[in-house]
């Protein structure tokens, strides 16, 4: 025998068995996970349906207790004896009465205790009759008014039972759902043996409910019926009127007990009790219950045959798919050094980890290579840089040297007005073709502001009235230079740009510990879109059309500070605009 028929004898050896186990122990581990849940829903169940069943004795027992009270067992609708003051009182104490029983003291969900009573003389005509499932109350009806299932009740001669009750009044304009579950008693009077109402105990589908949620089941459904399978309330909402139970799960004459269901689609684990006419059915898809074991068992069929495969795989290709290409990147990394030419890569049309280590660190010593070259470049980039700035610094003195000697000679030829413009100018263009320095004080930047604004009111005659009120211990706070001018600029053309002397701008600052506000305000009387500024102002790709220099100003003041400083829009309260600079008070400059 070769070796190739070898490992194909020792790979049938090593996976038949398996196969076989893997089979047997599934089918033996579904059985016998099945009967054990089984039986777990059994005795939940059993608990389960001992809480509804408590409950539903709670409720009985409060409604006795509201069968034998004096005030309602002396109500008397056909009677004309009593004035409409006492039948207003006797109306609010039966509200009073059912509120008190209607309140929980614990966190559970609260039942609704109402009182329906028959009034075809309308005497309780001050009473308002248009219940809703999750109110108590006392409601007096008329024969048009009479619910559909008033008569059903009466008939049933004071017994209590459970009904899925559409409405609780004949539908009217506006009314709503009032879809519940009730549960319904006549009240019997103790003295003539007539009827005095009937009692209905609303919102029993959440009570249910809250014990039903206690349980979880895998996919499963939980379903409380009558005795006819009329599903009365389940843990999901959407449910027909009669839950379809297989043949096999017919009680038969047993009257009360439990009763188990195992067929190829589901697990029905039903509690039924006759005398109650209440059974309460669990519903577990075999399938959802066995999706952990089936997911279990995949793993180690994938398991089982990646060992097997890896095991052929290693015997068969070690040497060449893994120690050649190994020595071969040995033999490159002593060889390599920065700078160095490197080969083609090899192995580029494989993709196992070795492959994958080769690619990688040829690409390494590209990218080092690349990385030495672009250093030199930069080097050789950033003398140039640095040449051209002392070229350019010269442009900037030129500049304020030539405007000096023409304030100056303006000055000495009695242009004072001229020689003031030029004097404001100077002090602008000092700060704005300044380098090196993108953070000033506010109080330079202040300066270059008063500039500017003598500057429009020298050159058009402005009337307007400007005030500055900045605390002295915030003149040497950090500002962006060219921050203020822009603001101010936009508050002249679209504020008091044509108000003369009625215009007012007014800059102002507050701060503490750690921010500083600085306000600029005026007085407008156009109408400014707000949202659209501040949306500009948030938005990470702008129309550029439209507000570059506000939104130049909040790109540079966020670079410089972060998100959370920045600039915004406004109405004052007095009318006009109001724009808000949010700067950190920590950073300073000296003064």
């Amino acid at each position: 025998m070769n070796v190739k028929q070898q490992l194909i004898l020792l790979f049938l050896v090593m996976v038949i068995p398996i196969i076989i186990l893997n089979a047997y122990g599934n089918n033996k581990a579904g059985q016998i996970l099945k009967r054990h849940v089984t039986n777990a829903y059994i005795e939940l169940n059993k608990q389960n349906f001992r809480l509804i069943n408590r409950d539903i004795e709670a409720i009985n027992k409060v409604t006795s207790t509201v069968f034998k009270n004096t005030l309602i067992q002396q109500l008397n609708p056909l009677s004309t004896e009593e004035t409409v003051l006492e039948r207003v009182k006797n109306y609010e104490e039966l509200e009073n009465l059912l509120i008190v029983y209607s309140q929980e003291t614990d966190e559970r969900e609260p039942l609704y205790y109402s009182l329906y009573i028959y009034d075809p003389l309308n005497t309780y005509f001050f009473a308002p009759f248009y219940p809703s499932p999750k109110k108590s109350g006392v409601y007096f009806f008329a024969d048009d008014e009479k619910p559909e299932w008033f008569d059903e009740a009466v008939d049933k001669k004071g017994k209590g039972y459970l009904r899925q009750v559409e409405r609780l009044s004949p539908p009217s304009k506006g009314q709503g759902n009032q879809k519940t579950l009730a549960y319904i008693r006549a009240i019997n009077s103790i003295y003539n043996n007539g009827t005095i109402g009937v009692l209905v105990v609303t919102n029993l589908d959440a009570r249910i409910n809250e014990s039903l949620q206690t349980v979880s089941l895998p996919e499963g459904e939980l379903y409380f019926t009558d005795w006819d399978n009329r599903i009365l309330t389940a843990s999901s909402p959407d449910h027909g009127a009669v839950l379809q139970l297989p043949p096999e799960a017919d009680p038969g004459a047993s009257a009360i007990g439990v009763k188990d269901l195992i067929t190829d689609e589901f697990i029905y684990v039903i509690n039924y009790n006759e005398v109650l006419q209440q059974k309460l059915v669990y519903k577990v898809p075999v399938q959802a219950l066995l999706q952990q074991q089936n997911e279990i068992k995949q793993v180690i069929q994938l398991i089982s045959i990646a060992y097997l495969i890896i095991g052929l795989f290693i015997m068969l290709y070690f040497w060449r798919s893994l120690m050649t290409p190994l020595q071969k990147l040995v033999y490159f990394v002593r060889r390599y050094e920065p700078g160095k030419v490197v080969p083609e890569t090899p192995r580029r049309d494989r993709y196992d980890e070795i492959s994958v280590l080769i690619n990688t660190i040829y690409d390494m010593a590209r990218r080092l290579n690349a990385m030495v070259h672009y250093k030199y470049t930069m080097d050789l980039k950033q003398k140039e840089s640095q040449l051209q700035l002392l070229y350019q610094q010269i442009n900037p003195h030129l500049l304020y040297n030539t405007l000096e000697s023409i304030y100056w000679k303006s000055e000495m030829e009695g242009k004072t007005a001229s020689a003031e413009m030029i004097k404001e100018l100077s002090k602008l263009m000092k700060i704005s073709l300044s380098r090196g320095r993108e953070l000033i004080t506010l109080q330079e930047e202040l300066e270059h502001a008063s500039a500017y604004i003598k500057l429009q009111q020298h050159r058009y005659d402005y009337l307007f009235q400007v005030s500055i009120d900045i605390p002295e211990e915030l003149l040497s706070v950090a500002i962006p230079k060219i921050t203020l001018q822009p603001l101010i600029e936009n508050a002249i053309i679209h504020g008091v740009k044509h108000m003369g002397e009625d215009g007012r701008i007014s800059i102002s600052a507050a701060g503490d510990d750690a921010n500083i506000l600085i306000f600029i305000e005026d007085n407008g009387y156009k109408a400014v879109d707000y949202e659209t500024i501040n949306r500009l102002l948030r938005d990470e790709s702008p129309n550029t059309d439209f507000g570059y220099g506000i939104r130049n100003i909040q790109q540079r003041i966020r670079l410089h500070f972060g998100p959370e400083y920045g600039l915004a829009y406004e109405r004052r309260t007095e009318g006009g605009t109001k724009a808000t600079l949010h700067l950190p008070k920590s950073v300073q400059l000296p003064e």
